[in-house]
């Protein structure tokens, strides 16, 4: 039976997927060592790279090829789901007792900001299709971990419901996406399109990897 693009996209992935999941601060979820300041810089960082969701999607449709103007329907389905999804952030920081103006307000951590920086470079002057990579990485770590992580840390750290809205809707949402794209990827027929695909998964693995690290390292403003 030949290979689907999409399983060959998780064998190509899968050494560089296990430097996000080495994250210590994922270690800390089952150590009993997470706090409320690691959840609040992750949901700092989330809100700085979600709010580029939609946006990074519109420039890749902009940009694709004659070739690939069949995906753009399938972009037009994505943001359709994702707008508004770094209010929710927001919405979970204030929650917590963060300042949701303070963190809009912000500049973004270095791991966000490369990471955002790179999927951009890659739509304008690489293959647009190459999006579709970081679509993998975000989408298949959500499925993965979302809604565990979040039963965990409500237990750990004692938040309400109303703390949990970003983590919670995207475990759920993400695992009708990632048969949605599954099915998309499965399309490219184009060796240079699919490569771009595997060359952007594997790096965004890595830039991912750095942000989640990143919720050890500094704190987020709280409201006064």
């Amino acid at each position: 039976m030949t290979q689907t693009f999409f399983a060959r996209l998780e064998q190509e992935t899968q050494a560089h997927k296990q430097y996000l999941y080495a994250a210590p601060v994922l270690a800390r979820l089952t150590s009993g060592a997470f706090t409320r300041a690691h959840y609040e810089r992750f949901l700092f960082n989330a809100y700085h790279h979600v709010r580029h969701t939609v946006r990074l999607m519109m420039a890749c449709g902009a940009e694709l090829p004659e070739r690939l103007q069949w995906m753009q329907r399938s972009l037009i389905a994505y943001m359709e789901e994702e707008v508004g999804h770094e209010a929710w952030v927001l919405n979970d920081l204030a929650a917590c007792g963060a300042s949701p103006e303070a963190v809009a307000q912000a500049e973004p951590s270095w791991p966000v900001d490369l990471m955002v920086r790179y999927v951009y470079d890659v739509i304008r002057r690489g293959n647009p299709v190459g999006f579709f990579g970081m679509v993998y990485v975000l989408e298949g770590t959500s499925t993965a971990i979302a809604t565990h992580a979040a039963d965990v840390i409500q237990k750990q750290l004692g938040l309400p419901d109303t703390a949990f809205s970003y983590l919670r809707s995207h475990g759920e949402l993400d695992q009708d996406h990632v048969r949605f794209f599954e099915e998309l990827v499965n399309r490219l027929d184009d060796a240079d399109d699919q490569q771009a695909v595997i060359d952007v998964a594997q790096r965004v693995f890595h830039l991912y990897g750095d942000v989640i690290r990143d919720a050890d390292t500094a704190t987020v403003h709280h409201a006064a």
